[in-house]
């Protein structure tokens, strides 16, 4: 493989390490790897902010970077002096957002934003007003609106002059953003119609860090607190296997979005649906996975899950986890992941500490399948889990592999992308790539009414659940 041109090539690296401090990895040749440790808190009530959150996919930034059982997270700043924040990661949203102490959403507590901090322009001396026009709709009736503004952005051993982010001076969420998606899914572009910016990965190329638009994340097993997002490389030590690549459906007529699609899928030995050509959306910041109705209804009569309808909830025995089995989701031939059923298996408590039971006296839990209604397919963190992802923006590809939950830090083997076409290391080309027939937004988003709804909303699901445990959900 060519390696890139300039006299020192830098891969960024962003790897969990539990202990949250950055460390400086080994130097092989003339290539640095920047390697910033990201930590995991977990939520209490993840339903919920998918319920809330989730905006428009016109062009309006996502919330946060959450599943079932955590938050993902990393360390970074804005200004001079550095304003410290806490930054989820989305790669469905494109725009970096932060909170200003003031906001409608930071005031309405005393410590609502604390966690995650805030961004305050007259502190920092390389502050840049842009515009006021940054303003985000969500399908709840709630919204974030503010400025764009440029000033220093800095990560690990990264810092980026003059880097474009929105600030929310009305807001609905205490959580900072990071989206790393396609620049025409900004919101400048969708909404104003104006050209997109740099955001993160393409300002990374353009400063010459990392030698293609593309990065890959591993988000590790349900009980991990490892994971890692590369930029610019892959981990051949985090995937088993090779990748697999298959193009990224165009929405209209641009990438906007990571839709792929969807051809088939199984649970255990048993065929579900076969023949598909369904497009889904790959979407870490949502903490679930939305199927088609009947596909979900025909998953939980194999794994012994309920959905309840009145109460919106897909439940499952919680000693399912203990199951074998695994759900297998097919892309083009030979793409396909197959997840434990324990990675779908979610456990909840109540205030008190205690777990909901049903009427049976077993333990309830939250099944990580959920019916995706008249709204977009999305395939999110329960089953981006057990999958590799290598997100090649440059090249509008996804390449996917079978997650090596039994990856450690002492074992990585991190590889550069290269520019160009068939550049990622030790992957397959799907040779019949199956093009989307449904499933795609009619316009330059998903639809208002997509599942994603539920995403990232702070729920009121643990007592949602437990109050009405007695009354069958």
């Amino acid at each position: 493989m060519r390696w890139h041109t300039i006299s020192v090539t830098i891969l960024c690296l962003l790897q969990w390490k539990s202990n949250g401090e950055l460390t400086r990895p080994r130097r092989e040749g003339d290539t640095r790897v920047v390697q910033l440790s990201l930590q995991r808190s977990k939520v209490q009530d993840p339903v919920a902010r998918d319920r809330q959150r989730i905006m428009r996919r016109s062009g309006t930034v996502q919330a946060e970077l959450d599943n079932l059982r955590t938050l993902y997270f990393f360390n970074a700043s804005l200004g001079n002096p550095p304003q410290e924040l806490r930054l989820h990661l989305d790669t469905g949203s494109s725009d970096l957002w932060v909170n200003t102490a003031g906001s409608s959403f930071c005031k309405s507590s005393n410590e609502a934003c604390d966690v995650s901090g805030t961004y305050t322009a007259n502190s920092s001396s390389t502050y840049e007003y842009i515009n006021s026009r940054f303003n985000i709709s969500y399908v709840d009736g709630s919204s974030a609106q503010g400025d764009y503004a440029t000033d220093s952005f800095r990560f690990g051993d990264i810092s980026i002059d003059d880097f474009q982010f929105g600030i929310g001076y009305k807001s609905s969420s205490q959580q900072g953003i990071l989206g790393i998606g396609y620049p025409e899914n900004e919101v400048q572009v969708a909404r104003s119609g104006e050209r997109p910016y740099e955001n993160l990965p393409t300002r990374l190329l353009a400063d010459k860090h990392i030698g293609t638009n593309a990065y890959s994340i591993w988000l590790d097993d349900i009980n991990s607190t490892t994971g890692s997002l590369l930029f610019g490389g892959v981990d051949k030590s985090q995937y088993r296997g090779n990748l697999v690549t298959v193009p990224v459906q165009k929405v209209g007529s641009s990438y906007r979005e990571f839709f792929i699609t969807m051809t088939g899928l199984d649970a255990g030995s048993k065929s579900i649906a076969n023949d598909m050509a369904l497009a889904v959306l790959l979407d870490t910041g949502s903490s679930l996975t939305y199927l088609p109705n009947d596909l979900a209804t025909s998953v939980y009569q194999a794994v012994n899950a309920t959905w309840f309808e009145r109460s919106q909830l897909a439940i499952i025995p919680c000693d399912q986890a203990l199951s074998d089995d695994s759900i297998t989701f097919h892309f083009s031939k030979p793409a396909s992941i197959s997840v434990q059923l324990r990675e779908l298996v979610l456990p909840v408590v109540s205030a008190n500490g205690r777990s909901p039971k049903l009427d049976d006296g077993r333990r309830a839990c939250l099944f990580g399948i959920f019916p995706s209604g008249k709204g977009a397919r999305v395939l999110g963190d329960t089953f981006l889990r057990s999958a590799y992802v290598v997100y090649d923006i440059a090249n509008n590809e996804v390449s996917l592999a079978q997650s090596n939950f039994d990856a450690k830090p002492s074992g990585s083997n991190v590889v550069e992308i290269g520019a160009g076409k068939n550049q990622l290391p030790d992957a397959t080309v799907a040779p019949t790539p199956v093009a989307a027939k449904s499933g795609l937004p009619v316009s330059g988003g998903a639809a208002t009414s997509s599942p994603l709804k539920w995403k990232h909303l702070g729920l009121t699901f643990i007592l949602m659940l437990v109050s009405s445990a007695s009354k069958g959900f």
